[in-house]
């Protein structure tokens, strides 16, 4: 009995979504219309989803090892291959059916016009540390394709029109059959005349030559929002690459925080050390606590022990609508290295009463 899990390479306990994917991928690398492609590897993944993304012949397979539709799995003969998007036909006699590859195999073959976008773009800032806790912002310069500004990105001279594409009658596609094992197999492509808009110029933009779009350089605008680590990414839909008739792609800012002397990060809270005096621990006393803010002053409680933390509250990492973490402030008791000679007798008679 054939495993179709292990076929497919997925566990038994795989979703819907899981199936397809892993059909996708195994069906784009053995389809006998790629160069390398292999007929029976791509035979074999086609039955094994045939059978797992029904979930009732799934459940007969699961239980019984094979399905009840048709005489069982154990050939082409069995299956009903209308799980396919655009199944439309009577079996596998050659030409009696066609496929709509758009969902399934629109990755074998290109996909259609609404799968294509410019290029992802990426860039790097850098931020001070008070403004990766507070945010910030960046207006930088950078070069990529853009959208034409003469004409907008209609490809067209000012005041000129546009016209149907004669290449694809105005469809913003190519359609093309091709002959395999299933029958005919249409897939589509989009049009290398007009970049799938449907339209061409009737005269063409003297700036990008009928692209619509030109490389150039372009002022972005960047919001940087409160509480970004070091190492973050922001993403801006949109701001990347641009391409003629197709969405652009996206811009990404990774973000690098430099160190700051005095504070550094835990969660939603700001860590920083205070050098306290030996007499200031013992018995108590104020002290003045630099904030990302300003200034704070804070008690420090009589008997305080070296690395404990006193907390201030409301003075660390914005983050929610109107939230903002702590500040934690380390106790550094500083110990002299040499003593008076009062001091020392002050500190034997402590000794001596067991301190």
């Amino acid at each position: 009995m054939k495993d179709y899990y292990q076929i497919l390479g997925i566990e038994k306990t795989a979703s819907d979504d899981d199936v397809k994917k892993a059909f996708r991928k195994l069906a784009q690398k053995y389809h006998p219309d790629k160069k390398g492609g292999d007929e029976a590897k791509f035979k074999e993944v086609s039955e094994a989803y045939a059978v797992l993304s029904d979930r009732k012949r799934r459940a007969e397979y699961d239980t019984y090892g094979k399905t009840f539709a048709g005489g069982g799995p154990q050939g082409f003969g069995g299956f009903d291959f209308s799980n396919f998007q655009g199944f439309n036909g009577q079996g596998f006699d050659g030409q009696a059916f066609e496929f709509d590859l758009g969902d399934i195999f629109g990755d074998i073959f290109g996909g259609g016009a609404s799968t294509r976008r410019g290029r992802d773009i990426s860039i790097d800032i850098e931020l001070s540390f008070k403004e990766s806790v507070f945010g910030a912002e960046r207006r930088v310069i950078i070069t990529k394709t853009g959208t034409c500004d003469v004409c907008g990105g209609s490809g067209a001279q000012k005041g000129t029109k546009m016209s149907s594409c004669p290449t694809c009658n105005g469809k913003g596609e190519i359609r093309e059959t091709r002959n395999s094992f299933f029958g005919a197999i249409s897939t589509s492509r989009p049009c290398p005349r007009c970049h799938g808009r449907g339209e061409v110029p009737e005269t063409p933009c003297s700036n990008c030559r009928g692209e619509g779009v030109v490389r150039k350089e372009e002022e972005i605008h960047i919001v940087v929002p409160s509480g970004i680590s070091d190492g973050e990414m922001i993403r801006m839909p949109g701001k990347g690459e641009a391409l003629s008739g197709a969405a652009a792609g996206d811009l990404y800012v990774k973000v690098h925080v430099k160190r700051d002397a005095s504070f550094s990060r835990e969660g939603n809270n700001l860590l920083t050390i205070l050098p306290v005096k030996l007499t200031d621990a013992l018995l108590g006393g104020a002290y003045r606590v630099r904030t990302l803010d300003g200034e704070t002053m804070i008690e420090i409680p009589a008997g305080v022990t070296h690395g404990e933390i006193v907390r201030v509250k409301g003075e660390g990492v914005p983050f929610g609508r109107n939230s903002r973490g702590d500040l934690l402030v380390r106790i550094d008791i500083q110990f002299p290295k040499k003593l008076s000679k009062s001091a020392r007798e002050i500190v034997e008679k402590l000794r001596g009463e067991g301190l």
